[in-house]
């Protein structure tokens, strides 16, 4: 199972990949999205672009993205928010399930404390993924959704069978 992870973001928006394969885990890759300069309206698009051309490329059976919050600048939350919107419709293209999560529960996951600071989360996702070197932290972050939906997805399957 390939799963697709992304940390949402105007500027720059963090992707990772990851294989599945029972309780293994491997890296596949990662990196930024860089949206430039210009109209909100053309860096979207260029966001855009670059996700479906990484979706077409890594073909993910799964995907997971991070939750926004309102902050204390809505302007700001505002345009983060268009920019999850672009991600989730290009991952809504492929048909995909998508798994959403708040950034307390993906730390959680991956460090085991709910407010664990970006340099340990990075850690552990190195830990967690032999070989892996992030590109920068939304990187590491979008890695860090992809392993908590890894995680999620493990559960919900090990209480099906038990159920069954």
């Amino acid at each position: 199972m390939r799963v697709f992870g992304i940390d949402p973001g105007l500027r720059s928006l963090g992707w990772g990949v990851i294989d599945v394969d029972g309780a293994r885990l491997s890296h596949v890759g990662n990196g930024q999205c860089q949206s430039g300069d210009g109209t909100l309206a053309a860096r979207l698009l260029r966001l855009h672009e670059q996700l479906v051309d990484l979706l077409t490329r890594y073909q993910p059976d799964h995907a997971a993205i991070e939750v926004t919050f309102v902050n204390r600048d809505g302007a700001g939350t505002l345009k983060l928010g268009q920019a999850r919107g672009v991600a989730l419709l290009a991952l809504a293209q492929t048909g995909l399930e998508i798994g959403e999560y708040a950034p307390n529960a993906v730390k959680k996951t991956v460090v085991g404390v709910g407010h664990a600071a970006k340099q340990q989360v990075e850690h552990m996702v190195k830990l967690q993924l032999p070989g892996a070197m992030p590109v920068g932290p939304d990187a590491a972050d979008a890695l860090a959704i992809a392993l908590c939906h890894a995680t999620h997805l493990s559960t919900r399957r090990n209480l099906v069978e038990v159920v069954r």
